[in-house]
């Protein structure tokens, strides 16, 4: 790979454009599917991020309308490191997560590979390359020779990206209490509220209760959803 291709990505002043030459570098490598996604801090939420993609439209309408990101462990993943992903079917371990992976497969992302994004101002994001093929041994081989060069992209990504990045507004950081952060740490590590009664003394009810509140307080649905959001606020 030449450093004057990955260049092309700081010369575009528009995010247009820089999304089409970021789109032609994953191309290089045989992914037909790139998605960029910046936030100006791990507190924003995730809606927010600026994104650049060519998934299909009206798969990009149901991961937002869905609030996907905050069931798709790839997102879980990159809040918490700076270790590359690559998409493999064991990676979606609950049910919830199973039928999201099918219907992703469905719109022609079945394999692929997420490098997360962690800037020096704050900024958290990723940088995804996917494709039709299967996500088999063979697959994660030759995206394990690609890494190196995929983490330049990533970087060069990142670097000439930024400035298209919105500013977040200020949002407060929710309080929980801290029987709360023990119960939404133990869900967490995927205890069921049965499991974290026992553990921690309390009724099935009360366990619920908390969850209940928490819930609300981060305006959220489902417990998966209060965990991202707990670490993406670094309560967790």
């Amino acid at each position: 790979m030449k450093t004057v291709i990955l260049d092309e990505l700081l010369s575009k002043d528009n995010a247009a454009a820089w999304g089409a030459a970021l789109l032609a570098l994953g191309n290089g490598y045989g992914f037909d599917k790139v998605l960029f996604g910046l936030a100006p801090t791990r507190h924003a939420r995730l809606e927010q991020a600026f994104v650049q993609s060519n998934y299909p439209v009206r798969w990009r309408e149901r991961y937002d309308a869905e609030r996907y990101a905050y069931i798709d462990p790839v997102v879980s993943h990159c809040m918490t490191s700076l270790l590359p992903l690559v998409w493999v079917p064991e990676l979606f371990r609950s049910p919830v997560q199973r039928n999201f992976y099918d219907e992703a497969c469905s719109h022609g992302l079945r394999a692929g590979v997420s490098l997360p994004i962690h800037g020096p101002n704050g900024e958290f994001g990723v940088l995804s390359f996917g494709a039709a093929v299967e996500a088999d041994e063979r697959f994660v081989r030759e995206v394990g020779t690609m890494l190196p060069e995929l983490a330049l992209i990533r970087d060069y990504a990142f670097t000439s990206g930024v400035r298209f990045c919105p500013v977040a507004p200020a949002e407060a950081v929710p309080r929980l209490t801290p029987r709360e952060l023990e119960v939404l740490n133990w869900v967490m590590v995927g205890k069921s509220s049965w499991e974290i009664s026992k553990i921690t003394g309390c009724s099935e009810a009360t366990v619920n209760f908390h969850m209940g509140n928490i819930r609300q307080k981060f305006n959220v649905n489902t417990r998966q959803q209060a965990v991202v959001r707990a670490i993406s606020l670094g309560l967790i």
